[in-house]
């Protein structure tokens, strides 16, 4: 009787501290911070919060957005996980001074519900093609048609002038600040921070995966969930200053390599650091005319390594390098965060031309350099006669002793030159000395 009774107790508390950890998890509200263009790993970060905010069983995920926009295709893919979620998604655009801008406004508008700060904006999200400069006419139609098509079903449920302004962001790029935003109802609060935004959106009524959701997170704990490792170097690499400076590295470690073969740390940093900035390359609008400057901007450099020409080769490479990275990311229509401004090109451009420009005066330095070893590097070194050196006429130069490097030659010189006296080699011929009296 007693170990039923022990059973049951037991039995009571475990439900009891079951229950008591399903009310701690299911009462947090898990926040996602990021800022910086829409890249592929902010879309992954974005999807792992969501599935672990389920698995924990939180009452909502926030995500703190901050973003330029980006790529159509990896919006389309948030919008996806977000309308796919079983747990509300709430974005909130901050802090004050930040944007939702292009992507972000469509990744706003698919949240189930959204705030922003004061003194934020949302919109122009009119589409531009992969390089960044405009589409043609029937591309642009095409694309902005599909746009406002998936934006009328996202806002269908905030009522008419919310569809109408995310329409226009589109076709029109229309841009508004986030009281605009809220009197046409495409945002359902203005919160100065997070507990305010979940104070204001308490009570509302959502729908999550056709399911209709009332909104209890008033009073609710956040839980911060960053970004992994991985996710955030990847992200990261949306950074033109940063693929820049990746690829200057990355080119310079490989032609190190190719200089100096037997090694491989130059190798593996060079491969690894071209992976990374190709990766990021391929994140942002850049003009692969501009990459293609950069190359022979390095090829020049190596040109003039192997073969000197007094720097004109270097001088080349080095405006053609400052081309390359104008190129690269500032072709028009580039958006602005994807742009690389001349001082940056600048600071760049000239420590790998001042690497090279050292490399080429190392290389003439060891080209000019009087051989140390062998026949050649006796040539020039002092001695001093150990035997007199005697000449006979009519006979080869009669050999004498010479010490030179701290060994005894043989030695033969077209005059007398007496013991004691210092000489210096002119020429070698077999294991005898040519010499002449300093």
């Amino acid at each position: 009787m007693r170990q039923r009774a022990l059973v049951v107790l037991l039995f009571i508390l475990c439900l009891i501290a079951v229950g008591q950890a399903h009310a701690q998890s299911s009462g947090n509200v898990l926040l996602l911070q990021v800022e910086g263009p829409v890249t592929p790993a902010m879309a992954e970060y974005f999807a792992r919060g969501i599935q672990s905010a389920e698995d924990q069983g939180a009452t909502a995920v926030v995500i703190q957005l901050d973003t330029p926009g980006g790529a159509i295709d990896t919006t389309q893919e948030i919008v996806q996980t977000f309308r796919a979620a079983t747990v509300p998604v709430i974005i909130y655009v901050a802090p004050r001074g930040a944007q939702a801008a292009s992507a972000g406004s469509i990744i706003t508008i698919a949240a189930h519900a959204a705030g922003m700060a004061p003194e934020t904006v949302i919109g122009a999200a009119s589409p531009v093609g992969q390089d960044g400069a405009e589409l043609d006419a029937t591309l642009f139609r095409k694309v902005t048609e599909d746009m406002k098509a998936q934006v009328r079903s996202l806002a269908a449920r905030r009522g008419p002038e919310a569809v109408a302004l995310a329409e226009a962001m589109i076709s029109d790029a229309r841009a508004v600040h986030a009281e605009e935003a809220l009197v046409a109802g495409l945002i359902d609060a203005i919160a100065s921070d997070v507990p305010n935004l979940l104070s204001q959106l308490d009570g509302r009524t959502v729908i999550v995966n056709d399911q209709t959701v009332t909104l209890h997170t008033a009073g609710e704990t956040t839980r911060p969930f960053g970004m992994s490792l991985v996710e955030a170097i990847l992200h990261a690499l949306s950074n033109p200053v940063l693929v820049s400076i990746l690829l200057a590295i990355g080119v310079q470690a490989i032609l190190i390599e190719i200089s100096h073969p037997g090694g491989w740390v130059a190798g593996f940093v060079g491969v690894v650091f071209l992976a990374l900035a190709l990766y990021g390359l391929g994140q942002l609008p850049a003009n692969w005319f501009g990459l293609g400057l950069i190359l022979v901007a390095f090829v020049l450099f190596l040109l003039e390594v192997k073969a000197p020409v007094h720097g004109a080769l270097a001088v080349t490479g080095i405006i053609t390098m400052f081309a390359g990275f104008m190129v690269l990311f500032n072709s028009p229509g580039t958006p602005a965060f994807a742009r690389l401004s001349i001082i940056s090109a600048i600071l760049i451009t000239l420590p790998t031309a001042a690497f090279f420009i050292f490399l080429v005066f190392m290389v003439l330095r060891a080209q000019r350099r009087k051989p140390i070893t062998g026949e050649e590097g006796l040539i020039g070194q002092k001695g001093t006669v150990r035997k007199a050196i005697v000449t006979r006429p009519g006979v080869d130069d009669y050999a004498g002793m010479v010490q030179v490097q701290g060994e005894l030659w043989r030695a033969a010189a077209r005059d007398r030159i007496d013991e004691g006296e210092e000489v210096e080699v002119t020429a070698v011929q077999g294991f005898t000395l040519q010499v002449k009296r300093v």
